[in-house]
């Protein structure tokens, strides 16, 4: 299925500008519409990955395996903070 969309009140800068990149790229305006609205919605699929996914990606894979242990705890007594 084709889809169709008008765009009202493009103001005559913008489509100037517009007009001369379609040119640059050999291509009409409206092929270069599209490219721009393709590439505008690549990788978009709704799913937002928020910062603690973000953080999570960025230390993946790095990080202590179930046999390691933290050497700095080891043999200490946790103390509750507000005793």
């Amino acid at each position: 299925m084709v889809a169709q969309i008008l765009v009202r009140d493009v103001e005559d800068e913008v489509k100037a500008r517009l007009r001369r990149r379609a040119a640059r790229h050999g291509r009409s305006m409206e092929a270069e519409v599209r490219d721009i609205l393709r590439a505008a919605t690549a990788g978009d699929d709704g799913e937002e990955g928020g910062l603690g996914r973000e953080i999570v990606a960025l230390f993946e894979g790095i990080g202590l395996t179930e046999v390691e242990e933290i050497p700095e705890l080891r043999g200490n007594t946790i103390r509750d903070p507000f005793a």
